[in-house]
């Protein structure tokens, strides 16, 4: 396959009726708009109770965020109850979704040559519109010089790079009698077509879901309203556990994540199998981003730097004001100047041990040591991670009396119910005092944290 330009003038038309027929199901006898609302939620819960046996079973307890204690005794909501509000967001989830897919058009499928010669028809105008333009303005012989480019290229073996490209992507099966197809231009707009503009499609939508959830996940901390009346809800979670990344009040759910993702998925273009893989995919992130673990290995804290360690300093009542972002990357929070710059947290985040510690030794259950654990975020690092070397549970592991740790044992007496998010509100201008008042020792006793 030689990289040559043809002289035929491309034509785009719309495909005839009869080419056209519906996307067969992905799954046989189950329509694609009941899978695409199936799919997020099945992943939700199969990736949270992965990260609830980790708890249950003590497993990769020395990479916990935080330890058993704090759950019991920093929350201010039982399992139960965010069991409950998740699965009523979910349901709300699920009504918007089906209502969506059944005002969505049938998706159709047969007429992908004519979009691809489309698509094609445009680039070679607009590549003649330079050309003549070239001419025109510096008198540059704009197709004598593609010419001998193309040359080039195809001397050093260009054409036979392109021909295996093809081959790998599954495309080589696709050239016709038509000249157009043996272009290069035609080579590249297939490929376009087939990969690059539908992970651009998929590349948007994250940005816009990311958009979205900052601009209003901001505005619910900064106006005091919303957040005592929606957002305090999910700061009831001090210490975020996977299953709980979508306890929220049910209006926020809506506003925030259902809505978000659908404006996402609308604006972006995302056909229906695109958006089943934005949607499984934004619920797996959030989930991984509430787990509770800092995982070297895990590739959705590996590859993003808004994981689990970066949100968990939001969590907290000395970080509330810092990391909105959510839930793929922190641009938003570098470009706005909210990303957390307070240096190494490892202090708070042993002070927050040793004090549920204690609490949770007035219920009669001593904590035992373990290990150690070293929490730090970089002053102004990317990544904001928090890591954790040591023992198991960060260090500390209450003696129960069969050896294991109970994690729901009598959960509603340790834990102070919140009602209307005033427990919530005082509790963080507790840690915002405690904190400062610690940055203010070690600034005396000369140690710069």
């Amino acid at each position: 396959m030689n990289l040559t330009n043809t002289t035929t003038s491309p034509s785009a038309l719309p495909p005839p009726a009869s080419f056209l027929k519906p996307l067969p199901p992905l799954i046989s006898g189950v329509p694609d708009s009941i899978v695409l609302v199936i799919l997020p939620i099945a992943a939700y819960w199969v990736l949270s109770l992965f990260f609830h046996f980790l708890d249950v079973r003590d497993l990769l307890a020395s990479y916990r965020l935080h330890t058993p204690e704090e759950v019991l005794k920093r929350n201010h909501v039982t399992r139960r109850e965010v069991v409950r509000d998740v699965i009523v967001q979910q349901v709300i989830q699920t009504i918007v979704g089906l209502a969506i897919g059944v005002s969505e058009p049938e998706e159709m499928i047969g007429g992908e040559s004519w979009e691809i010669m489309d698509l094609y028809s445009k680039l070679v105008s607009a590549e003649r519109w330079v050309l003549r333009g070239l001419a025109t303005t510096v008198g540059i012989d704009g197709l004598a010089l593609e010419d001998k480019v193309i040359a080039g290229i195809n001397s050093i073996g260009g054409d036979k790079v392109l021909a295996g490209l093809m081959g790998v992507l599954g495309l080589d099966g696709r050239i016709g009698s038509s000249p157009e197809m043996g272009d290069w231009r035609y080579k590249l707009v297939e490929i376009a077509y087939w990969y690059l503009l539908p992970a651009a499609r998929f590349w948007i939508a994250i940005f816009i879901m990311d958009t979205w959830q900052y601009f209003l996940h901001r505005l619910m901390h900064e106006v005091k309203w919303l957040y005592k009346t929606f957002h305090s809800r999910h700061h009831r979670l001090y210490v975020p556990y996977a299953f709980g990344a979508l306890y929220n009040h049910p209006f926020e759910g809506l506003l925030m994540d259902t809505i978000g993702a659908g404006i996402a998925y609308k604006i972006s273009g995302l056909k229906i199998r695109g958006a089943m893989t934005f949607f499984t995919f934004s619920t797996m992130k959030t989930v991984d981003d509430h787990c509770g673990y800092a995982l070297p290995f895990d590739p959705l804290q590996y590859f993003f730097w808004n994981n689990a360690g970066y949100h968990d300093v939001h969590h907290q009542g000395w970080g509330i004001k810092t990391n909105f972002s959510q839930p793929f990357f922190i641009c938003w929070d570098r470009w706005l100047g909210t990303q957390w710059t307070g240096g190494d947290v490892s202090a708070r985040y042993a002070a927050s041990r040793e004090k549920a510690a204690e609490q949770l030794a007035k219920d009669g259950i001593a904590p035992k040591q373990e290990g150690n654990i070293s929490a730090s975020i970089p002053e102004k690092g990317v990544n904001s991670t928090v890591y954790i070397n040591g023992g198991g549970a960060n260090g500390l592991k209450p003696r129960m009396p069969n050896g294991k740790l109970k994690m729901q044992a009598d959960e509603t007496r340790r834990q102070v119910p919140d009602t209307d998010g005033s427990s919530v509100l005082r509790e963080e201008r507790n840690e915002e005092t405690a904190a400062e008042n610690l940055r203010l020792r070690t600034r005396v006793n000369g140690i710069v944290r």
